[in-house]
């Protein structure tokens, strides 16, 4: 963890933004400009339109997008003089982002709320602000927020949207190709339109999925080397679990016990390539695994090597999913 609060907060080689289906993600700085022109623009874009809705839903102002605009306006200018803040301090200092809202009147998960943490979040995703230093622990997130231009150093030259794209899909599918075109409007969040453009611009070539189309890239035909016997414990919504919209061919029939009703993935279990359960911690930190199959005797004992050393390396941390799975939520 070191390491990557080095990353972060020292060397700002890393940041923390919201980009593909308004998903918080951890990425190399120098890649933020594809992702704000691929991803983050579209998020921003429907985050400002519910928010200033809300504004005017809420009774909190007449015109929206104006109280939107002075509150940005009013957040921005704090930092230029304080350097940072947090949304606590933000919300003391700035009368721009008084106002309460609540998302489901009359609903037990509702409850009248701040408004003024949407406002950041319309700014962090549009790009104008960063998530800084954290003053929680490494499984709470409370950051200090900052300009971007502040944090990295320089202002940030805009990416070109086609061209984004095509960077950012070519990416993805060099990790995770073959894919469906599905898989690639899913995981970013955008049209089929958008995905099929972006699947041209790269050139990518069609290839047979047990008789659906699937994609790679031109340069990605040969067949993959067969790998020895492998496993891993997954954290909750990994990029691997959460990797492609088609997942029967590594989910099986443990889709409903891995992921929650919204299709957010619980913390898994993985042996060969497939998922095969789940792991979940007693209360006194150990990992448990929760197996759903029968994985024989090397694949258990492969599995409670990990589980050993992932207990060991949490050092009594207790890690609660964001979004608990049906497995998730057996206990430990």
């Amino acid at each position: 963890m070191a390491a990557l609060d080095d990353a972060m907060y020292q060397a700002r080689t890393v940041v923390k933004h919201l980009a593909m289906r308004r998903t918080l993600w951890v990425f190399d700085a120098a890649d933020l400009s594809t992702v704000q022109a691929a991803a983050s623009d579209r998020v921003a874009a429907t985050e400002r339109k519910k928010l200033t809705a809300d504004v005017v839903k809420a009774g909190i102002a007449d015109d929206g997008d104006a109280w939107l605009d002075t509150a940005a306006a009013a957040v921005l200018r704090h930092l230029s003089e304080r350097g940072h803040a947090s949304a606590k301090e933000l919300r003391a200092a700035l009368p721009e982002l008084a106002g309460s809202y609540d998302p489901a009147p009359g609903k037990t998960w509702g409850g009248a709320g701040p408004i003024s943490p949407r406002v950041i979040t319309v700014l962090g995703v549009r790009g104008d602000l960063i998530r800084g230093l954290n003053e929680g622990t490494w499984t709470t997130s409370r950051p200090r927020w900052v300009a971007t231009s502040d944090w990295l150093g320089a202002e940030r030259e805009a990416a070109e949207h086609d061209v984004a794209r095509a960077d950012l899909v070519g990416t993805w599918l060099r990790t995770f190709g073959p894919a469906t075109v599905n898989d690639v409007k899913w995981w970013f969040g955008h049209t089929l339109t958008w995905a099929r453009d972006a699947l041209r611009d790269v050139g990518a070539v069609e290839v047979d999925l047990d008789g659906t189309p699937g994609f790679v890239l031109p340069d990605d035909l040969e067949p993959e080397l067969p790998t020895g016997p492998w496993c891993a414990l997954l954290p909750g919504l990994d990029v691997t679990t959460m990797g492609w919209q088609d997942r029967d061919w590594y989910l099986g029939a443990h889709r409903g016990q891995v992921f929650d009703r919204n299709g957010n993935g619980g913390p898994t279990a993985w042996w060969n390539g497939r998922v095969v359960g789940g792991w979940g911690q007693d209360p006194g930190g150990q990992i448990v695994l929760h197996l759903l199959e029968d994985v024989g005797s090397r694949g258990t004992k492969a599995l409670q090597r990990k589980a050993k050393d992932l207990t060991e390396w949490l050092d009594g941390t207790r890690v609660n999913p964001r979004f608990p799975s049906p497995l998730s939520k057996a206990g430990g």
